[in-house]
């Protein structure tokens, strides 16, 4: 298992778009992923358990793995909310893209 302890940077925190960002990435890796904050924790691949939460900007939330590629996912996923949601490859290809 691995985790690391992050702050939402950007002002909506992880709410309709940047959520989809964040869950799209999170399924790129086979390792069981979750989000954790105020002691709350659920599924990083599931866009209605990361709505959930109600993360807003400034937020500090946890990112927990536990599989093969545990570290490397959370990572990822650090990098993308310490990013603030303003990567330029985060552009989604439909709105499918949007069904999880």
């Amino acid at each position: 298992m691995y985790d690391e302890e992050v702050e939402v940077k950007n002002q909506v925190g992880l709410h309709a778009r940047p959520a989809t960002f964040f869950i799209k990435k999170a399924n790129e890796f086979e390792s069981t992923i979750w989000v954790e904050k105020d002691e709350k924790r659920v599924n990083a691949k599931s866009l209605l358990g990361v709505l959930f939460l109600g993360i807003i900007g400034g937020t500090r939330i946890r990112i927990i793995a536990d599989g093969k590629d545990e570290e490397e996912a959370v990572k990822s996923l650090v990098s993308l909310v310490e990013s603030g949601f303003d990567g330029g490859d985060m552009k989604l290809e439909s709105e499918s893209d949007m069904d999880f």
